[in-house]
């Protein structure tokens, strides 16, 4: 039974949550906090401020302690919003790896949401009519909309509590210019997506974070005897309340704290912005979050069966076919290269010894290694590479991204050597995986090199030394194309698995 443990150090705290997957559950064991601000100074001057740094990694030495003595099995460990617009991040970075052994992987704020949306599915039962997810952090706003478990449509905005405080509120309580200017900022983004959200045909939705904890609170106590639940017209309400009064009045109001009264004023502004503008009649507060789509993503990896595995493989799948829709990739085709490549890594398992994981990655790369065709066809195999790459192929972390752009490069006349620039970043054992994977995605691709599905199926029959493929073709069609092109990877196939590779055609 692992232990994992998730940390997010965000724009406003840092968090901790552990958990034991039992049953192909998780069970929480531990969640801590802290505020420590780390955006305050970076979304002003585009720094991290020493102090706030070093709060961060006192913060970070508590919750690895905690981490051993719970034995957490693994760590995972994300920054978000004012990591990524920091231009000296890297300080943090090395300095948290100097301090406790963690590797900070600095996330987008796509990925941000899909992970908040992976933590709520994984946990919650959502309706099958579409939902809104919301988590305001202390740096940006993630709005995710979501149906029957899949995402319809993410976008991140950068409207934070800490960076509207930081950039908009220089009094308090604030000055109505001040507030005129927030809520123009705030409009003009909400504005732009707005029209998304209602053309979702969204009635519910749902938010995270501590900002919509407090609001829930606050609505609870005053109007709502439903603990939870925010209207649009009680968020109005709050948004103006909180305005008006001072940080000591705020404070002592219920679910605010000394730290939370200093920047609430402007995340409510934002929720009671969003709730208006697309037309929503309030949201739900859900205590989920990032740190459990980090544990649930942490689950899946362990045990495929488990119910965030197969959410994580639908996010894969619907984000692979929109890079397809996207690039204008022949869909009919892909799909026919990707059976086959399904099919040849299942038969040949004795024979490649690839990972698991590795029969993803090559179906992935079998529907995208035409996408560089959308950039220009002369290079289209390095255009491949480079979008692949650099894209937001949601569920995939970017090692794996590197890994699938990797394998989609070499469908031209090269092979990969090692100084090659898509080969080096990957570890030894990685390219030599790789490779073997871009041999089966080569055979693969010769088996639909006509583009009309002349071949039918094909047998696969290894004994000892060879490898036999046995094509059988439509009705009326040869496989002359596709023998040919099987024939110019035979060297490199014997060079890969050390076995002959030979091919005929019923």
């Amino acid at each position: 039974m692992p232990v994992f443990a998730a940390v997010d150090i965000g724009s406003n705290s840092v968090r901790l949550k552990l958990a034991r997957l039992q049953g192909r559950k998780l069970t929480e064991l531990h969640e801590d906090r802290a505020v420590t601000r780390l955006g305050e100074l970076a979304f002003r001057t585009g720094y991290l401020s020493p102090d706030a740094m070093a709060e961060t990694i006192k913060v970070l030495r508590r919750f690895h302690k905690t981490a051993q003595r719970l034995g957490a099995d693994r760590v995972r460990v994300v920054g978000t919003s004012a990591m990524r617009d920091a231009r000296n991040s890297q300080a943090l970075l090395e300095w948290v790896r100097s301090a406790t052994g963690w590797t900070v992987e600095i996330i987008t704020g796509q990925e941000e949401g899909r992970l908040i949306h992976l933590g709520l599915v994984s946990n919650l039962r959502l309706s099958a009519s579409p939902v809104l997810l919301m988590d305001l952090g202390g740096g940006s706003c993630e709005l995710t909309i979501s149906q029957n478990g899949h995402i319809k449509d993410s976008v991140s905005l950068p409207l934070g509590a800490v960076r509207l405080t930081s950039e908009f509120l220089r009094h308090d309580p604030p000055r109505n210019g001040e507030l005129e200017r927030l809520r123009a900022f705030v409009t003009r983004y909400v504005g732009r997506v707005a029209q998304r959200v209602t053309a979702a045909g969204v009635k519910t939705s749902i938010a995270t974070s501590g900002t919509a904890a407090a609001l829930a609170a606050l609505s609870a106590g005053a109007t709502n005897p439903q603990k939870g639940l925010v209207s649009r017209d009680s968020a109005r309400r709050l948004a103006k309340l909180l305005a008006r009064l001072g940080p000591e009045e705020r404070k002592n109001l219920p679910g605010i704290g000394p730290r939370r009264a200093e920047i609430i004023v402007a995340g409510a502004a934002v929720y009671a912005e969003i709730l208006e503008r697309c037309k929503l009649p309030g949201f739900r507060y859900s205590s989920l979050g990032l740190r459990d789509g980090l544990l649930a993503q942490m689950a899946a990896e362990y045990d495929s069966k488990t119910r965030s595995a197969k959410q994580i493989e639908s996010e894969r799948w619907d984000s692979v076919l929109d890079a397809v829709r996207h690039y204008h990739v022949e869909g009919k085709h892909a799909l026919r290269v990707r059976e086959f490549a399904m099919q040849l890594f299942d038969a040949l398992k004795s024979v490649h010894l690839l990972p698991p994981e590795y029969r993803e990655l090559l179906g992935a790369a079998a529907m995208l290694y035409e996408v560089g065709d959308y950039v220009n066809r002369n290079g289209r195999h390095r255009h491949a590479y480079y979008i692949i790459a650099n894209s937001e192929v949601l569920g995939f972390n970017p090692d794996q991204r590197n890994v699938i752009a990797a394998i989609a490069r070499y469908m031209g006349k090269s092979r990969p050597l090692p100084t090659d620039a898509p080969m080096r970043p990957l570890p030894p054992a990685e390219q030599e995986h790789t490779r073997k994977a871009i041999c089966l995605l080569r055979l693969a691709r010769a088996l639909n090199l006509g583009r009309s599905d002349s071949v039918r199926a094909v047998k696969i029959h290894s004994r000892e030394a060879n490898v036999k493929l046995t094509l059988v073709p439509k009705r009326g069609m040869g496989a002359d194309l596709e023998l040919w092109a099987i024939e110019k990877d035979q060297l490199y196939f014997r060079e890969l698995f050390g076995r002959t590779l030979s091919a005929t055609a019923l």
